[in-house]
């Protein structure tokens, strides 16, 4: 398996920052979000090149999947995003669903998310990169979001039908929303592109709550998943003293 960093790892640092930590601690990714807050994406892909460590995932516009008004709005933002990988050798794509439309029957605002992602799925393909539909816990951090059960997801991407839309699979969130979370991230093994982890509650680095990242991701590792884990958390102590101990206490253990 591989493993990202989340831009704000190091708060207040710029992408560049990040990416020389990222180098500096063994890692493999940054997930930088809103790639246009980035003002020149020619210097980060020459940044890159110089590190030898890049962006491994980003967003999409953050329009909404299930308000039919919006489509081309979102398609628009999605041919935005897949130029600006291009130029940053970004081979994911992160998006959200948005929050429920008061009025609007579930399954029709369901079915207005299937077919906006059929029309994005062609688009990935030629590009070679993978769309990753991302349910959000709507108790605690997103009230009100559409999507939030893994399984609704899945049924969501099998509708699609596209290699090149797949789940990115939030340990945090679906711990939240569903618990069972072995079984679940594993059980959709074929259909998960990448794995957000952070300890619930408190959405801190991993140990520093409830779920056991050493059974977690072993039993992922086990499956045969080489993509990436990222680190979508925030941190109790200094950041680089968290990526030690989590390496120490949890990436060690997942040999034995």
């Amino acid at each position: 398996m591989k493993y990202s960093l989340c831009i704000g790892a190091y708060p207040d640092k710029d992408v560049v920052h990040h990416l020389e930590k990222i180098k500096e601690h063994g890692f493999h990714g940054l997930e930088y979000y809103s790639w246009w807050n980035l003002s020149d994406l020619n210097k980060v892909a020459k940044e890159q090149e110089r590190i030898g460590v890049g962006i491994s995932a980003t967003c999409t516009k953050f329009i909404s999947l299930v308000d039919e008004s919006v489509r081309e709005d979102y398609l628009e933002g999605v041919r935005q995003t897949i130029e600006a990988c291009k130029m940053l050798n970004v081979r994911s794509v992160i998006t959200i669903s948005g929050n429920v439309l008061d009025g609007v029957p579930r399954e029709t605002q369901m079915q207005t998310m299937v077919e906006t992602l059929k029309h994005c799925a062609p688009l990935f393909e030629n590009a070679g990169i993978v769309l990753e539909v991302e349910p959000l816990n709507g108790l605690v951090d997103h009230k009100g979001h559409f999507l939030q059960r893994s399984d609704e997801s899945v049924d969501v991407i099998d509708q699609v039908g596209s290699p090149n839309v797949k789940l990115l699979f939030d340990v945090y969130h679906q711990q939240i929303t569903e618990g069972n979370v072995i079984r679940n991230a594993t059980e959709y093994i074929d259909r998960i592109n990448h794995y957000h982890i952070a300890g619930n509650p408190g959405r801190n680095q991993p140990g520093t709550g409830e779920l056991n990242y050493v059974n977690i991701l072993k039993t992922i590792k086990n499956t045969g998943f080489s993509g990436f884990v990222g680190l979508e958390c925030g941190f109790t102590i200094d950041t680089d003293e968290a990526i030690r101990q989590f390496k120490d206490e949890v990436i060690a253990q997942l040999d034995f």
